[in-house]
């Protein structure tokens, strides 16, 4: 089902901060309007802003990892939010049946820190694709709030709809940019 009404609400928002002058405070306070988590929004915001650098405010599809290999945007966030949730009860539960499915099918090695990097990898794929629909629905706050836009690259297309191999693009706004700090050339 198609709403036509968000997509003319998201425009009108773009529109009304790019005449506006936003400072910090009230840059967090648009958030908060439009996010029920505002905290984890606008970390994801700060992290795409450091992703675009100066590059005309657009991060993605690929971002250069510490190892200098080339990860999709959304992975790239996603791994960078993840020592948010290294105490976080969920985690500890998906550790323990992640340690228990392993130990019931006889996969784990039986030197300590092998079974460790196992274990860790394998929590680390699951909490990756739990936190790119996390990821996913903080950018469409952003999005409706105005601060950012979102495009997809990739295979044949370049496309404002997901799918046949293309990736996230998000590019935020000159007026987002300014109250970070970040202002692009």
């Amino acid at each position: 089902m198609f709403h036509q009404a968000d997509l003319f609400d998201a425009m009108g928002a773009e529109q009304n901060i790019a005449s506006e002058s936003l400072n910090l405070p009230a840059l967090i306070e648009r958030i908060a309007d439009f996010s029920p988590r505002p905290r984890y929004t606008f970390m994801v915001l700060n992290l795409i802003a450091k992703a675009a650098g100066g590059n005309s405010g657009s991060a993605g599809p690929y971002v250069i990892a510490d190892d200098q290999s080339r990860i999709p945007l959304r992975d790239w966030l996603c791994d960078s939010l993840v020592p948010m949730a290294k105490r976080d009860a969920r985690r500890l539960i998906i550790v323990d049946e992640v340690t228990a499915s392993l130990a019931e099918q006889n996969a784990l090695p039986d030197d300590a820190e092998e079974a460790a990097r196992m274990i860790d990898h394998e929590v680390r794929t699951r909490v990756r694709r739990s936190g790119r629909c996390n990821v996913s629905r903080a950018v469409s706050d952003l999005v409706r709030a105005g601060l950012v836009r979102r495009h997809y690259q990739g295979y044949r297309v370049d496309h404002h709809n997901r799918g046949a191999q293309r990736e996230a693009v998000y590019t935020i706004t000159e007026a987002a940019a300014c109250a970070l700090g970040s202002q692009r050339a």
